[in-house]
């Protein structure tokens, strides 16, 4: 029942992490595309925007290939990680929790599903099972300890810079 259960995490947070990649990445699903994503990166203060861009892209569409697949665990669940601490922070953060005030709640489900992926593994009903694959254990914590240091290392530089503009901390730089 476990495996069951673990190919269902994956399925649903795969689909849905890919899907919301291919939108930045390929414009699918109504989504801004590359341009449109590198715009949006540039708003937030992550420059350059473009290179946000792919690195978002990439984070969530081949996080969530790899998790569908169970192919390669932890890489997948940590590229969802570390896509899904950014937008947290930097988009959602300061609103109240919930998604309808346009809050952190999706992210950090996202956050949350993908943690119990990279620590029970893919389950029975997995690429990396059939495959006999599976990589070393030290690379979920190590990884999850990095993709956070990211998070805060671009807070902290955005903060450092606002302060060096005069502006408030957290609001991106006027253009």
């Amino acid at each position: 029942m476990g495996n069951f259960a673990l190919l269902i995490l994956r399925t649903t947070l795969g689909l849905l992490m890919a899907g919301h990649g291919s939108q930045k990445l390929f414009g699918w699903f109504n989504g801004p595309g590359m341009e449109g994503t590198g715009g949006f990166m540039e708003s937030l203060g992550l420059k350059p925007g473009s290179r946000w861009a792919a690195l978002a892209a990439g984070s969530e569409f081949g996080g969530g290939v790899l998790t569908l697949l169970g192919l390669l665990n932890p890489l997948g669940p940590l590229g969802v990680v570390g896509s899904m601490a950014m937008a947290a922070r930097k988009v959602h953060w300061k609103t109240p929790v919930f998604a309808t005030e346009g809050g952190p709640e999706l992210p950090l489900i996202n956050i949350a599903i993908a943690s119990v992926l990279m620590m029970s593994g893919d389950g029975k009903y997995s690429m990396d099972h059939a495959l006999g694959i599976r990589l070393p254990r030290w690379i979920a914590p190590i990884g999850f300890m990095i993709a956070l240091l990211m998070v805060a290392n671009t807070v902290t530089e955005e903060e450092d810079q606002q302060e060096e503009s005069g502006g408030e901390p957290g609001e991106p730089e006027s253009l």
